[in-house]
């Protein structure tokens, strides 16, 4: 059995979960949150059968990401399973930011944390979280492999053309400004699982994957490489999202600064915490959207043709940038449960070979499954993400010596 225990660490919070990675299952999983005030948890023993006992949800003693993971430690002591007859054998950290440096998962020493570090200068929110998640981890479990899974691992096959702004190039190099990419991990898994499913092997695939959740992003995938994605320098760039404005004329920052006297932290909270769907329909969440729509209110629907508007363009973007789309991969939260954003995404690109059928997309089942109709010259499907999976596998690939991101 190849224990991995998964760690996706916030800056007030942490997401864990314990995984079989041979089965593809998962043992336990659990989450601490409001670390430092009113800290609780939630814990869930994925072996226990009977259901009962083998759960946790309540408060706890969590005043820095060290007490937390003793939180995470006495629930699996109290309620399993056992990590004695459930040993890790590694731990795996998300990390979201890993610049030009990191393009395969790392096994973490002093130098790489200094690294993470480092490059918090380009996500602020992230790296200094996920860091601290790390050293609570290491102190945790001190006598296993560390590995760290990078967010912008998956997109460093982007050719140059693709991640290079069009800025002066000496700014851009002293700043290290360019298109990194996000959601990597959930893009490798999810063509991956596309190929499987479609039978094929992803060496022969072109597809592309629709990561849409509160944060969305779009990827392009020739032969399981990843040569364009929208978000750039940072998540906000690309498609519209819960709360993030996605693209918008850089201009409109400069006026909003000059005429309506905006500071640069006013700016960054308008784009990134009061845009998006919020921003447009005063609403975030895709579920109270739509109910919005159904109840008749014109500023939910046109934000939901905005939403879908730009994810068709990108989808015809890539469609140029590939040469030929042999699937569209929707995914995440919005991407795997609305069917009205699957059908209104893809509306009217039935010329180039998209074809969707109203009874499949509608089904509301679970797992992958196919969304086109059989006559469509290119398979639209529905396949669930697994990023705590991906970064498992991963895991163990980087101990095995073979672990490059890109596969």
């Amino acid at each position: 059995m190849s224990v991995v225990l998964v760690v996706n660490s916030g800056s007030s919070s942490f997401k864990y979960q314990l995984i079989d990675v041979e089965r593809s299952h998962t043992l336990a999983s659990g989450l601490v949150e409001r670390i430092g005030s009113d800290a609780s948890a939630k814990h869930r023993n994925e072996t226990d059968a009977s259901g009962t006992g083998g759960s946790f949800e309540g408060a706890v003693e969590a005043s820095d990401h060290f007490a937390a993971f003793g939180a995470m430690l006495a629930a699996f002591e109290t309620h399993g399973p056992s990590l004695q007859e459930y040993a890790p054998i590694a731990v795996g950290h998300r990390v979201v930011q890993g610049g030009a440096r990191f393009f395969e998962p790392t096994i973490i020493t002093d130098l790489v944390k200094i690294n993470i570090d480092e490059l918090s200068a380009l996500a602020p929110l992230h790296n200094p979280a996920n860091l601290a998640g790390i050293e609570a981890a290491q102190r945790a479990f001190p006598d296993v492999p560390h590995v760290a899974v990078f967010d912008t691992a998956f997109h460093q096959t982007m050719p140059p053309a693709a991640y290079t702004y069009a800025i002066d190039r000496e700014v851009a190099a002293k700043h290290r400004v360019r298109r990194y990419g996000f959601h990597g991990t959930s893009h490798r898994f999810v063509s991956r699982a596309t190929a499987e499913f479609l039978g094929r092997p992803v060496e022969d695939l072109r597809t592309i994957v629709l990561h849409l959740g509160n944060g969305a992003s779009a990827c392009a995938v020739s032969g399981g490489r990843s040569v364009e994605t929208s978000m750039g320098m940072t998540p906000l760039e690309g498609l519209v999202m819960g709360t993030r404005s996605g693209d918008v004329d850089p201009a409109v920052l400069l006026h909003l600064q000059r005429r309506a006297g905006f500071s640069t932290d006013e700016v960054d909270r308008m784009l990134n915490s009061r845009s998006g769907l919020l921003g447009l329909s005063g609403h975030a969440d895709m579920r109270d959207l739509e109910a919005a729509v159904a109840a008749g209110d014109p500023q939910s629907a046109l934000a939901l043709e905005i939403y879908a508007h730009r994810v068709r363009s990108y989808v015809g973007a890539y469609a140029a940038q590939l040469g030929r789309v042999d699937a569209i991969a929707f995914t995440a939260g919005v991407g795997e449960n609305s069917a009205t954003v699957r059908e209104w995404s893809l509306a009217g690109l039935e010329f180039f070979g998209v074809e969707v059928d109203p009874a499949r997309n509608r089904d509301g089942g679970r797992g992958a499954r196919r969304i086109s109709t059989d006559a469509s010259l290119t398979d639209v499907l529905v396949i669930p993400t697994n990023e705590e999976l991906e970064i498992a596998r991963q895991t163990l690939g980087a101990m095995s010596g073979a672990g490059a991101a890109q596969g």
